[in-house]
């Protein structure tokens, strides 16, 4: 599989919930073709459908109608085999790191579980030799952690932590919303160049989830933007915000006036 080949790809994918009058229609029938190593941002404001369609995406939230296929193929997850090999796969990153750890495990568990689900078979040694070097990718000190709880932790030191585990299991594809939001403006660079390395390694494929348009258009090769559960822009990230032709991504643009100024662009 090579840069131009479709990784995933989704037809038609509809996500409701709720009943008769009460039902609202969260992702409507939207379409799209991710490909390897490419780096996607899916861009909206709060309500528009974009983290329903990156849970989805993740498999942690089941469609209401539609497909998606993963390699070319209809994506399988009734068995607990297929969703685990699906999870080795791909990853995320959420919005608030705290939701996304069991915060009764220690660090080390949290670390030993990423080597566990690669199924590596590694001696002492070679764990803590691992679980180090990851925690040093991101600029942490793995001693500094060792024993403790992610609650004793602070919320940019988790955020790293968070991205320590995507370097020790490097997935296919990683979906990363609002990934910078927990940390502060000179944090943000840092955290965005750290998940971008991997990129540059492995070809691994990224999914930004964002109500941000600068940074949308700083980090991705494509851009799909979304207002009330539908996919109403398409394109390369430099003719999506250079051209804009839908009147919702213009009005995106024009809140954020400084995009150019913002992340230091020509």
């Amino acid at each position: 599989m090579n840069r131009h080949d479709v990784l995933i790809r989704g037809r038609q994918i509809t996500k409701e919930f709720g009943f008769g009058q009460g039902k609202t229609t969260a992702v409507d029938h939207v379409d799209f073709d991710f490909h390897e190593g490419e780096i996607i941002s899916i861009v909206g404001e709060s309500g528009s459908g974009k983290t329903t369609l990156a849970k989805i995406l993740m498999g942690s939230l089941k469609e209401t109608g539609g497909t998606v296929e993963y390699k070319g193929k209809p994506r399988q997850l009734r068995s607990h085999k297929e969703r685990k090999a699906y999870w080795k796969d791909i990853q995320a990153i959420f919005q608030d790191p705290f939701s996304s750890f069991n915060l009764f495990h220690k660090v080390d568990k949290l670390l030993l579980d990423c080597i566990k689900l690669q199924g590596l078979k590694l001696t002492k040694e070679e764990q803590f030799r691992k679980m180090k070097e990851a925690c040093s990718f991101v600029n942490l000190k793995f001693e500094e952690l060792h024993n403790k709880y992610p609650f004793e932790l602070s919320g940019g030191q988790m955020q790293r932590l968070m991205i320590a585990r995507i370097f020790m299991l490097h997935p296919k594809v990683l979906i990363a919303d609002e990934p910078t939001s927990m940390v502060d403006a000179c944090s943000r660079s840092t955290i965005l160049d750290m998940l971008l390395k991997p990129r540059e390694e492995n070809h691994m494929t990224i999914i930004f989830i964002t109500h941000d348009v600068g940074l949308a258009y700083y980090v991705s090769d494509t851009l799909y933007i979304m207002e009330k559960g539908k996919i109403v822009e398409r394109g390369p990230a430099e003719s999506v915000i250079l051209q804009p032709q839908h009147p919702y991504t213009r009005q995106l643009i024009n809140d954020v006036p400084k995009i150019h100024s913002e992340w230091n662009l020509a």
